[in-house]
């Protein structure tokens, strides 16, 4: 029987919160940060086109587990929309399908932005990863197929016009839920202002609970391979890592000691004491001299792990 393999690269854990730049796809960083930190896992928690720039948290090794609770955080993006042309991937990287020489005024493009304000139907744009009968639109539309996308709800929380540099364009920021399409929006704008409008550039700052401040150009990672010392130059790249446990911080925490620490490391429950113990919670996390321990639930006074994390 052949001995399983031996993970390649370090166990490294942590988040690395990478001001991704532009045309630079989010596949191809996360591999180049994986690379960079040897690390034995890599995942991101949400793909950023690579017209876009900005923020783009990447998870690595047990910070992957905790993905989900990232990607279904608050985001905020800048924009910059383009009026006179709809294009077929609402951005500066498609061909143009319909034009006009209308150019709406400042005052009309306020007017309209308590329509896509609150929960909202928006349909994801052509080119897009949605999945229709198995596959992707933008596969589909790439091929030249039309494809139907049903409309979904999303939720803008805040949507502000910043300015308008010229006639020709409007910048805006946004703060949005999950699954929402910014170059959606540029589109439907253009359609309701009866003058059409992509994407012509495109920010994201914030993504919940990471902040502008949390980000790391791309540069200043790369700048490290001049170290020659391998671990000198990893210990340097590790300084940039942000605590896994931090994705996490929406939820209840738990400050547990050592002993309960092992047993919820060993898949069992512990038992909650202290006049104020959460009485109960779908999803909490315990913690143990600041380093992340388990996601789990509480109830019947007990702490019931479902994800255990490395000491």
């Amino acid at each position: 029987m052949s001995r399983p393999r031996k993970p390649k690269g370090r166990p490294v854990s942590g988040w690395l919160i990478l001001d991704k730049p532009f045309d630079f796809g989010s596949t191809e960083a996360v591999a180049k940060i994986k690379w960079l930190f040897k690390a034995q896992k890599a995942g991101h928690a949400g793909t950023l086109d690579p017209l876009a720039s900005g923020m783009l948290p990447i998870a690595l090794g047990d910070a992957t587990k905790t993905v989900p609770y990232v990607m279904d955080g608050r985001k905020i993006y800048e924009f910059t929309v383009t009026w006179g042309e709809e294009r077929t991937t609402d951005d500066l990287e498609g061909e143009v399908t319909r034009s006009s020489e209308k150019r709406p005024a400042a005052d009309a493009i306020q007017a309209i932005l308590g329509d896509y304000t609150g929960v909202i139907q928006q349909i994801p744009p052509q080119f897009s990863a949605i999945k229709i009968a198995g596959e992707r639109a933008y596969d589909l539309a790439r091929e030249g197929e039309a494809v139907e996308i049903p409309s979904r709800e999303v939720e803008i929380h805040r949507l502000t016009l910043i300015g308008c540099p010229d006639e020709n364009t409007a910048a805006f920021e946004v703060e949005c839920g999950k699954g929402t399409y910014v170059r959606a929006l540029a589109r439907d704008f253009g359609r309701q202002l009866g003058c059409f409008g992509h994407i012509s550039a495109l920010r994201r700052t914030f993504v919940a609970p990471f902040g502008e401040d949390d980000m790391v150009p791309l540069a200043d990672l790369t700048a490290l391979e001049e170290i020659a010392d391998e671990a000198e130059r990893l210990a340097a790249l590790d300084a940039f890592l942000i605590d896994t446990g931090e994705a996490l911080s929406s939820l209840p925490q738990i400050v547990i000691n050592d002993d309960q620490a092992h047993r919820l490391r060993m898949g069992n429950p512990i038992i909650l004491r202290g006049r104020d113990a959460p009485v109960s919670a779908d999803e909490a996390y315990a913690t143990a001299r600041g380093k992340l321990v388990a996601i789990g639930e509480i109830a019947g006074g007990e702490f019931r792990p479902k994800r255990v994390f490395g000491g």
